[in-house]
């Protein structure tokens, strides 16, 4: 059963993409559908995290720790040399960053 105040709300832009995708037979890039549940050590891992209390947003650049292993990641991978605290920029989604 749907809440009366969901009930009422019109469709969503991701209500319309997702119906234009199945139409015409296209990719959904308009949100995330992931085909796979991901590694249990992942969800597992996450799971704890809430359990354990840590569930808050964070920063709006992204966590320095995460920061920092991203720009880290570019150095080993690829030879390329970022700032964590200037270059890189964590978000949530893709709107996130492109806004």
């Amino acid at each position: 059963m749907v809440h009366p105040l969901y009930a009422a709300m019109p469709p969503t832009i991701f209500d319309e993409m997702s119906g234009l995708a199945r139409a015409h037979g296209a990719l959904n890039l308009g949100q995330g559908f992931p085909d796979d549940p991901g590694p249990e050590t992942v969800r597992r891992a996450a799971a704890e995290a809430v359990l354990d209390g840590y569930n808050q947003y964070p920063p709006s650049r992204g966590l320095p720790e995460l920061r920092r292993a991203v720009a880290a990641h570019y150095a080993r991978t690829q030879g390329l040399t970022f700032d964590p605290d200037a270059q890189v920029t964590v978000t949530s989604g893709a709107t996130e960053a492109l806004a």
